[in-house]
């Protein structure tokens, strides 16, 4: 009996690399379960809209669902695997907020600012920081368009965010 030897070759998936995620720092005023507008120098809440939960924990939510769904090496740990993480990657919400830049009356700009830091475990050496951002006009000035036009903006900087991690945050040799 002869055997077959197959000529394809194995492909090899690039090795996975764990990230600390410690819990993201957020604006005070956009942390909460109000929604943050500024119009102008003024800055006020949505009249009787709230999140479901705070900001700064849906968020994340957000941010631990995109490195899960994401297919590359990056991969968050928990508590329990810190000893498995090659690098910190720190969070900081700079803008999380509707800015009425066209008047009370019309679609609102949702703004999402994001900075990340990622820095080497072991020796606390930055290794790369990065800001991110997406604006999303809202198809109207209502609750629902403002509450889809920041899940798109967040969306958006989320993928930038998982991409760049992927890219940046292998461990060194």
């Amino acid at each position: 009996d002869a055997q077959i030897e197959s000529s394809a070759t194995a492909t090899t998936a690039a090795p996975t690399f764990g990230l600390v995620l410690p819990s993201t720092g957020f604006a005070r005023a956009a942390s909460g379960d109000r929604i943050l507008t500024i119009t102008g120098n003024e800055v006020a809440y949505v009249a009787g809209a709230r999140w479901v939960a705070p900001a700064s924990d849906l968020f994340q939510e957000a941010v631990e669902r995109a490195f899960d769904a994401n297919a590359g090496p990056a991969r968050l740990v928990t508590r329990g695997e810190m000893r498995n993480a090659e690098s910190v990657l720190r969070l900081d919400m700079r803008r999380f907020e509707v800015v009425y830049d066209r008047g009370q009356d019309a679609a609102p700009l949702v703004v999402v600012r994001l900075r990340a830091t990622l820095v080497d475990r072991a020796d606390r050496t930055l290794i790369s920081e990065q800001v991110f951002e997406a604006q999303v006009r809202a198809r109207d000035n209502r609750v629902s368009a403002i509450v889809a036009a920041f899940d798109e903006g967040t969306g958006q900087v989320l993928t930038q965010l998982v991409d760049w991690s992927n890219r940046t945050g292998a461990p060194r040799d």
